[in-house]
């Protein structure tokens, strides 16, 4: 399987003086879907810039191996004077796509996140995870081969996260990008992945990698099982651990 991204001894350190990631050693390959835990402040974001080249490392090498990238923040960061289907087109308009393409395009990927019959809507006239299905929408259209999700269901109820999650999981799968998911809910992360990555406190650095052995697509369910419990509660101790 090739690697679409691979990091090697990878740190930041800002002009501030604070170091937010050492030694970050990471390998997502293609039909990976994997999830990064990590206390607070200890640079998950900050890993997931330098994946998209926002940031550049202090050391160490990246190395992207992906035409094409997306970044679903953790705002859905919509135009507010554009109507719902025009925010998912902009992509195709910033990449000088045709306008019959662009228009194909976001009308195929608002229908596959569910949004059919909102395409007038504007911003305000719709719920957060509305919104958040505009975001990862607008997403899909640059049809990426690494798609970046840095806490997209955070300032999600419980019950809309939840159906995000398996929506999340059914486009995984139709699309087959390789993910990198930041997320502070570990039942989020091993519900959505097949691997969970646990980081350290400042400054970040990867301590404990875990396999998730189940098969797509993954019932909702799922979540209910004793070994689902026995794995969350697995990651749970490692990101209580010590790593000095």
């Amino acid at each position: 399987m090739s690697k679409t991204l691979v990091m090697e001894g990878v740190s930041k350190t800002f002009a501030t003086g604070t170091v937010a990631l050492t030694g970050v050693e990471l390998v997502v390959a293609s039909g990976d879907f994997v999830s990064v835990v990590g206390p607070s402040g200890c640079g998950k974001s900050t890993l997931l810039r330098l994946a998209a080249g926002l940031e550049r490392a202090t050391d160490g090498r990246i190395e992207v191996e992906a035409e094409s990238t997306s970044y679903v923040f953790q705002e859905p960061t919509l135009l507010e004077w554009r109507s719902a289907l025009s925010n998912v087109e902009l992509v195709g308009e910033l990449r000088g796509l045709p306008k019959a393409e662009r228009r194909q395009r976001a009308r195929e990927a608002f229908d596959l996140v569910g949004l059919t019959g909102f395409e007038k809507q504007f911003p305000r006239q719709l719920s957060g995870g509305m919104r958040m299905r505009v975001s990862i929408a607008r997403s899909l259209v640059a049809e990426p081969q690494l798609a970046l999700f840095d806490e997209p269901f955070g300032a999600l109820d419980e019950i809309t996260r939840l159906r995000m999650q398996t929506e999340l999981q059914r486009l995984f799968q139709l699309k087959s990008f390789a993910g990198l998911f930041i997320t502070h809910s570990i039942p989020e992360a091993v519900y959505l992945s097949n691997r969970v990555l646990v980081m350290s406190g400042r400054p970040g650095r990867i301590v404990a990698d875990f396999n998730v052995p189940w098969a797509y697509p993954r019932s909702p369910e799922l979540r209910y099982e004793p070994e689902f419990t026995a794995l969350t509660g697995a990651v749970s101790a490692a990101l209580e651990g010590d790593h000095p």
